[in-house]
């Protein structure tokens, strides 16, 4: 592809954010793959939809940025569109600017734009051509050599974004959001110029709001990329997606002193398993829920629902999850793995449980309530997983995406798909799975049976 130079963006930042040289830039970015376990293997069905991933100098947040970027690789041939969205810090302005060259140039070559896609937006008032924006803006450009990196043949669909509105941005990534061929890149590091102890705690809570999909309880301080962050948190809720935190650490970590450090984080954002939920049924189920739990707080007993209220797709046999947690920590977890009742029930009868009856938990009271938000997952069926080993297991479950359910004889136990957010590496996660059905950490036998499934999870939060 030949590119005029006039229509090419050239690199601004290389020789400062990253090295100029393409050998020296290969050498670092290869060292921050390695630190992170390589470059992710696998299925390519496990590739993340969405990444959020900094764009510091790479000396600073190489490693974070790798531990996101590393998933895309078994999508190498796959991935033909990176829809890449950060702030802008060279020029104020409103909405989202469009660039008008072909191409952005990196050490690793030119980046082709993808002009067709970035023509489709011109209809929308919010997003317009501004090369000014892009000139010397860094918060995209330093992605670039990750994603020459990674990815084979792909376009780009660069937009720096301004002030503007979540449902501006959500609109559209909507627009863009396209298949398995295209993936969301959103650019943001964390707190700014705090120590390192109140940076960490500000990341903290950054860190739990986008867990929450919850763009409304981040602001500046918290993120620079809080406008084009806070989009994908809206268009997020809306689709039910399985956020996932891989890294968060900040310069003081990395390559820097702790007086005055800047934060960083990485997370993945997944598709959710076709529950065939819409949103208005989820709102739906979400005050089954919270009508259960405060059924329970003024009665002392479990609620009976009349299932003819509900919609159709609540009165569909499912399985349901209900967690319950009280200022972000664990309040109760109940569900049920097997449908056999109405959705609608099935969900009632989990909320009333996770509140009060969770062995792990004294009964919910109601000066608690307030700061106790209500989550639920509802579960595909599960799919039998055939393994001969633990080998064969850990080689085939999908890390962020797969629930588990493990059975030896008498031995049950199940994990879903959000406890990757803990239990981050396949090790972990069948390692503890066998622990919580009391097995010990060696054991397989041929009586070992696992299944999968995949859950849509949704939420409202009360607290705070």
């Amino acid at each position: 592809m030949t590119i005029e130079p006039r229509t090419l963006r050239p690199a601004a930042v290389a020789g400062m954010f990253y090295p100029a040289s393409p050998d020296a830039l290969k050498a670092e970015l290869s060292g921050y793959f390695a630190e992170r376990g390589g470059l992710a293997g696998g299925d390519a069905d496990n590739v993340p939809k969405a990444i959020v991933a900094p764009h510091a100098g790479t000396v600073y947040s190489g490693s974070i940025a790798a531990s996101a970027y590393r998933l895309l690789a078994p999508a190498r041939d796959i991935i033909r569109r990176v829809v890449l969205l950060g702030p802008a810090h060279r020029v104020g302005f409103r909405g989202l600017a469009a660039p008008s060259v072909n191409a952005f140039q990196s050490p690793f070559g030119a980046v082709p734009l993808d002009r067709p896609a970035l023509d489709s937006l011109r209809d929308l008032p919010q997003v317009r051509e501004f090369d000014e924006a892009h000139a010397q803006e860094h918060s995209l450009e330093v992605h670039l050599p990750f994603l020459k990196m990674i990815l084979a043949d792909f376009t780009l669909v660069p937009l720096v974004v301004g002030a503007a509105a979540p449902e501006d941005v959500a609109q559209v990534l909507e627009r863009l959001w396209g298949g398995p061929e295209t993936v969301i890149v959103i650019s943001s590091d964390l707190s700014h110029f705090l120590d390192y102890d109140a940076a960490r705690r500000k990341d903290q809570e950054t860190c739990r709001a986008i867990e929450a999909l919850d763009g409304g309880a981040i602001d500046h301080e918290g993120a620079c990329g809080i406008h084009p962050l806070a989009g994908l948190l809206a268009l997020g809720r809306r689709k039910g997606l399985r956020v996932q935190t891989l890294d968060l650490r900040n310069s003081g970590d990395t390559a820097g002193s702790k007086d005055r450090v800047v934060g960083y984080g990485a997370w993945r954002f997944d598709e959710p398993a076709d529950t065939g939920l819409s949103p208005e049924d989820q709102e739906n189920l979400l005050a089954v829920a919270e009508k259960a739990v405060d059924h329970g707080l003024t009665h002392g007993r479990a609620p009976s629902l009349d299932t003819a209220s509900l919609s159709e797709a609540l009165k569909q046999t499912g399985a349901s999850f209900v967690t319950l947690k009280k200022n972000g920590e664990l309040r109760g977890c109940i569900g049920t793995l097997e449908a056999h009742r109405p959705l609608g029930q099935d969900t009632a009868a989990n909320a009333w449980s996770a509140a009060f009856a969770d062995p792990r938990f004294p009964a919910l009271t109601a000066e608690e309530r307030p700061a106790v938000d209500i989550s639920i997952s509802v579960l595909s069926k599960p799919v039998p997983l055939p393994v001969t080993s633990e080998a064969d297991l850990l080689a085939k479950v999908r890390p962020g995406r797969d629930g588990l359910i493990l059975r030896d004889g008498r031995h049950r136990s199940t994990f879903l798909p959000q406890v990757w957010e803990t239990l981050t590496t396949p090790q972990d996660f069948v390692r503890q799975l066998k622990r919580k059905a009391g097995l010990d950490d060696g054991h397989w036998s041929p009586e070992t049976r696992v299944w999968r499934y995949g859950t849509q999870n949704f939420g409202r939060k009360r607290s705070g």
